[in-house]
């Protein structure tokens, strides 16, 4: 039958950490490398994301970068189309062929309008900004974006072109692990392309020059969606990924992005709650085996990201089908521990045999069996009394 064993396990570790309030419309903060949630505001809610949009545009270039269709070195022709996009630009006009590499870098660095426009028409299956617009929306269904739809390729003002906080989150974890090799354009703090536009030359993160661990990702700002960042940081061992939007300003947004990176590496640190030591989460019964238990371990050291404040202990649920038939050998999987904390979501780990445990002999499997028997009676014998 079902055994469930619910403890209190490891340490008095520390209590849910104060919730964080951000000014911010909308909010997302995760911790790459454990992938906890730390802060969800209005996360889910389809906005305009201005020119954190071009994100999506950069994973697809990324893509056909990796599947052959692009080099850095190839060169793409500017269409009219393109070239006559306001906002901020390349200063790019029909005469020009440019590098893959530097358009990457105009979108990245100088958040170019006609630069992204560009990139699109190139991958567009029917050369199109809007056939491009077409194939993003469809990619990020793939993706598991559920709230996006593009309408461009670089977030300019249009009807029904949306992305959700969370959305945004999902492609900058992506850009982060999947495109590493390109990932360092997105630290770069200046580019100056052809000398055309001194005055447009620097990267709008405001996060990249205060030391304090920033390496991406992307700026946005339209009257209609206020001011937004997609940022990431790293600190230690550790990475944090978030993103805000509608803020009031740049100062604003400037101030609220360090005080959510300041937040997140402060009130968190990750806890190593079990490792490969020695010591079993605990000893499951076995059925017909030639040991009457056999010891449970983690199946890989186990970190937990926790808030650093208070003395509240992690629980700890253990569920497992047993008693647990032999023959059992070390290392298959036989229970689940769902670890739990306030403020956090539970957290499943997988648990494995520490040990063989080979099947009984026969004379042994009598003898249990007949110690079953031998108690079944017992415990009838005994209820007729109650």
């Amino acid at each position: 039958m079902l055994r469930p064993l619910i403890a209190a396990l490891i340490l008095a570790a520390p209590a849910a950490a104060q919730e964080f309030s951000t000014t911010a419309g909308s909010a997302f903060v995760i911790d790459h490398n454990t992938g906890t949630v730390l802060l969800e505001k209005n996360a889910e809610v389809p906005l305009p994301p201005a020119s954190m949009s071009k994100l999506m545009t950069l994973n697809m270039v990324f893509e056909a970068l990796e599947d052959g269709r692009l080099s850095l070195e190839t060169e793409l022709p500017v269409s009219q189309s393109a070239a006559s996009y306001g906002g901020s630009t390349m200063f790019l006009d029909p005469r020009d062929r440019v590098s893959v590499e530097d358009l990457i870098r105009g979108v990245v660095v100088l958040s170019g309008n006609d630069a992204t426009a560009v990139l699109a028409e190139a991958l567009s299956p029917d050369g199109t900004e809007d056939g491009f617009s077409q194939m993003m929306t469809e990619r990020a269904r793939e993706l598991g974006m559920e709230n996006s739809v593009f309408r461009n390729s670089n977030g300019w003002p249009a009807p029904g072109h949306v992305m959700s906080m969370e959305d945004l989150a999902i492609l900058a974890e992506r850009l982060i692990t999947e495109f590493p090799q390109y990932y360092p354009y997105f630290a770069e703090t200046e580019f100056a392309f052809d000398g055309r536009s001194p005055s447009n030359r620097f990267n709008r993160n405001p996060l990249l020059r205060l030391n304090i661990g920033a390496d991406g990702l992307k700026t946005g700002h339209t009257q209609e969606a206020g001011y937004g960042l997609v940022g990431s940081a790293v600190q230690g061992d550790r990475r944090v990924t978030f993103v805000i939007s509608g803020m009031e300003s740049e100062r604003a947004r400037a101030e609220e992005s360090e005080r959510i990176v300041n937040w997140a590496f402060r009130q968190y640190a990750e806890h190593e709650l079990f490792s490969n030591g020695p010591g079993p989460v605990m000893e499951a019964e076995v059925f017909m085996g030639q040991a009457a238990t056999v010891p449970l371990v983690p199946a890989e050291p186990v970190t937990w990201l926790l808030p650093v404040t208070g003395r509240q202990p992690v629980q700890g649920e253990i569920t497992y089908d047993g008693p647990i038939a032999a023959p059992i050998a070390a290392g298959d999987p036989v229970a689940t521990l769902t670890l739990s904390h306030p403020g956090l979501p539970p957290r499943e780990v997988q648990l494995v045999a520490a040990a063989d445990v080979a099947r009984a002999g026969p004379l042994r499997r009598i003898q249990i069996a007949g110690s079953r028997v031998a108690g079944d009676v017992l415990g009838s014998a005994m209820s007729r009394f109650e």
